[in-house]
């Protein structure tokens, strides 16, 4: 017998390859679990979005109201400047005050066209605030309610010591936006001269 060397030196990888249902779990994704994960981020970027509009316009109202409400602090200052210097009250309805200022010339403070205007000639008028959508004025003497820090209300401007000033500002931020209104700003200023 006779021994023959035989080449059966089949080449075998150094590394086993895994099995085929190995490979095939580890390519990738399978259109169902991207549908479902695209899904999933669509759901996630639209409630990302719908926080960031609301945010948004949430903070756009605070704004609105903090510019109203500074507009109406800096009308209500050149208001109380105003009333405070003059000598007397001439005419008075519930939107329209006349008084005689300082240098003996008539000063009209007039609600009208949403607008807070202070009219004295020769100068042009003055718009101390806009976007009003109330304002009146009203008169107080100098004589107290018994037991309270109030005036008695009077309808003849001789007898007037207090102006009471009162608005409501309303503004919109954009055409679809909800009205952005004011609380009510109340203040009573003493003739100081009279």
């Amino acid at each position: 017998m006779d021994f023959k060397p035989t080449c059966t030196n089949s080449a075998r990888p150094l590394h086993p390859s895994p099995p085929r249902r190995k490979q095939r779990s580890q390519a990738g994704l399978t259109i169902v679990e991207f549908i479902i994960a695209s899904g999933i981020a669509g759901l996630v970027l639209a409630q990302v979005c719908m926080l960031w509009l609301y945010s948004s316009r949430s903070f756009a109202a605070q704004m609105s109201y903090a510019d109203m409400d500074q507009r109406s602090q800096r009308a209500l200052d050149t208001l109380t400047q105003t009333i405070r210097q003059c000598k007397s009250l001439t005419a008075f309805t519930t939107t329209r005050i006349t008084l005689i200022d300082f240098d003996d010339r008539p000063l009209t403070l007039a609600f009208e066209n949403g607008q807070l205007r202070r009219l004295k000639s020769p100068a042009a008028p003055t718009t101390l605030l806009t976007n009003c959508i109330a304002g009146q004025f009203a008169m107080y003497q100098r004589t107290p309610v018994g037991g309270s820090l109030d005036q008695y209300p009077t309808t003849d401007p001789n007898l007037c010591k207090l102006i009471e000033v009162r608005w409501v500002c309303s503004k919109k931020l954009f055409p679809t936006a909800p009205t952005t209104t004011e609380t009510m700003q109340t203040a009573r200023i003493a003739l100081r001269v009279k």
